[in-house]
């Protein structure tokens, strides 16, 4: 309440004892109607009323981070949602007095207090998941990838302006000092003008490039697989799906490109200002209906902007990398980490891990005399978790770090990587209206950018 009333309670404060305070305070709440929040928390402790009331749709697994996350950022855990709550009961048990559900539509209905929604389900339920709770008025907090197709991001970014609620999307590393540096130095002009970059992660960890099971197994009785299933369309239930390896199959994940591009590309979209990109192809081993490529390269254009030049960003997984770089010494791995890139500057060659973690120029010896003189720092750095960041946001009004307006665009750039490796696509050029969303050059490349969910579903904003 940063109001004149707010800092006369809080003047009133300083003459009188706690006891004395406590009773003013009420006696002016009967006025305005609410009672300032510090006053009935106690120094050192959060009332009641500071604490955002969260609900988690997707408790096992990730989603478990997510909530014990908010949790340790002072949120109230209200209500839990998961279809398998074997997966989900370590969760359940960490919070014994959250409401437990299996159909998050029930949950939302039926929860009143719920102010924020955490969304850590598989990709294929993201969207009609974070939707639904919008459309109640409620902040979300969605999982990487936002979306798993690009129409999909577009309708999450829209709804977020329409209901004006706080949106953050699971990509932590927007909220680390790595992707900050890099964006800091690039606007400074320390390498250049960037013309390339070279991106690559050694996923995917799962199977990818196999057919449909044919054997159908037991369901297990702890799971809904209706529900699991969602939006996708139905097939037969087999363990080969669960928890994990649904990432490589189309009807439910997105692939390696997916699971790692909004943390691996991330410092490359926003350090480079990009948006949409003008075209995508891709080149990748055998890919079928059923599952994506073991392995792919991905090939984006992306327009001048913002004073910087065109430059192509350039995507490899499953352990295909680009050449190694003249400016990296000998001695030194091509690989920082799990995920990597690289900055191909007209001035030099920057590089970073997987969260835009530890940013390094090359060669080496150029780091170290560039640590001396680094420059002006002018993004802020963010103090809390990345779910603490969105909390935070959500109970102050403010902006969280990876809102959709930033993550929207920021998906809708992996997943046109992911039309151009539909099997009837690899090895064609798509050329694409990112305002209209639209394959320019290929009429049936469109089928894939919007979503077609199975009766029972829909997009409703």
């Amino acid at each position: 309440m940063e109001t004149t009333e707010k800092k006369q309670i809080e003047g009133k404060a300083a003459g009188m004892s706690r006891r004395q305070f406590v009773s003013a305070a009420a006696a002016t709440a009967a006025t305005f109607t609410f009672v300032p929040r510090h006053v009935l928390g106690g120094q050192g402790n959060t009332p009641p009323s500071e604490k955002l009331n969260v609900a988690a749709i997707g408790a096992g697994g990730m989603g478990s981070g997510n909530t014990n996350a908010c949790a340790a950022a002072g949120a109230n855990i209200v209500a839990l949602c998961d279809v398998d709550w074997d997966r989900a009961s370590d969760t359940f048990k960490r919070f014994p007095n959250a409401k437990q559900y299996k159909d998050f539509r029930k949950m939302l209905d039926n929860e009143k207090s719920i102010e924020a929604v955490i969304v850590a389900t598989p990709d294929h339920f993201h969207t009609v998941a974070a939707m639904a709770a919008m459309r109640r008025g409620k902040h979300v907090y969605v999982q990487k990838p936002l979306t798993r197709l690009v129409g999909e991001a577009r309708a999450l970014t829209e709804a977020a302006r329409k209901y004006k609620v706080v949106t953050q999307m699971g990509n932590q590393g927007h909220s680390g000092d790595g992707v900050r540096d890099i964006c800091e130095w690039i606007w400074a002009g320390v390498i250049g003008d960037v013309e390339e970059v070279h991106a690559w992660t050694n996923r995917p960890v799962w199977p990818q490039g196999i057919g449909r099971p044919s054997e159908v197994h037991e369901v297990p009785s702890t799971l809904d697989w209706d529900l699991w299933i969602g939006p996708s369309p139905m097939r037969p239930f087999n363990r080969c799906y669960l928890p994990f390896n649904w990432r490589g199959w189309w009807d439910f994940g997105g692939g390696a490109l997916a699971d790692m591009a909004c943390h691996v590309l991330d410092p490359v979209f926003w350090a480079l200002k990009l948006k949409y990109p003008t075209s995508v192809e891709a080149s990748c081993t055998p890919v079928n209906e059923e599952t994506f490529p073991s392995g792919s390269i991905v090939r984006y254009q992306f327009p001048a902007r913002e004073g910087m030049p065109a430059v192509k960003v350039n995507w490899y997984d499953g352990g295909l990398k680009p050449a190694r770089p003249k400016e990296l010494e000998a001695a030194r791995p091509l690989d920082q980490a799990s995920s990597n890139v690289l900055f191909m500057g007209s001035k030099g060659v920057l590089r970073c891990g997987e969260y835009g973690d530890n940013p390094q120029l090359l060669p080496y010896d150029r780091m170290r005399e560039f640590a001396k003189n680094k420059p002006a720092q002018t993004l802020k750095r963010i103090t809390t978790s990345h779910e603490g960041n969105w909390i935070e946001a959500c109970k102050t009004g403010g902006k969280a770090t990876s809102d959709f307006e930033y993550s929207g665009p920021l998906t809708e750039m992996v997943t046109m990587g992911n039309l151009a490796i539909r099997p009837e696509n690899v090895g064609k050029r798509l050329e694409w209206d990112g305002e209209n969303m639209k394959v320019t050059n290929d009429a049936k490349a469109d089928e894939y950018v919007h979503p077609h969910y199975r009766d029972g579903w829909s997009l409703e904003m």
